[in-house]
């Protein structure tokens, strides 16, 4: 056999090899295609996400419930509070109008409470 001979039956088989691989891709390729695969990735990815902010959604909605009601209630305790503190500072004015004195608040008075005793006079 001669080196050219040689030559072209070796370029016949990389050839017939090439052409092999080429068909198994496209056979491969075909059974898998990858835009429905990243099309199916991408609903589900979407899918959750959405499950996600609807549960964000509902938890928002929750908080500011939850907000809404803390408000009312710090809203009535400062009513309270200035109330209580109006009736003993009109009890302290009735005390001292009577020429006695009020007795001295209880010892020691908590750093929370000081701002709102000044109204009261004790």
């Amino acid at each position: 056999m001669s080196p050219e001979m040689l030559t072209a039956a070796s370029a016949l088989g990389v050839a017939v090899v090439t052409a092999a691989g080429g068909a198994i891709t496209v056979v491969v390729g075909r059974r898998q295609p990858r835009d429905q695969r990243r099309r199916d990735d991408f609903t589900v990815f979407t899918d959750r996400m959405e499950k996600e902010i609807t549960r964000q959604g509902a938890r928002i909605d929750d908080l500011e419930a939850e907000a809404e009601q803390q408000q009312a209630r710090i809203t009535t305790q400062d009513f309270t509070i200035r109330y209580l503190a109006g009736w003993i500072r009109d009890m302290v004015g009735y005390i001292r109008v009577s020429g006695l004195e009020p007795p001295a608040p209880p010892q020691p008075i908590p750093d929370e409470v000081r701002p709102y005793l000044h109204d009261v006079g004790v």
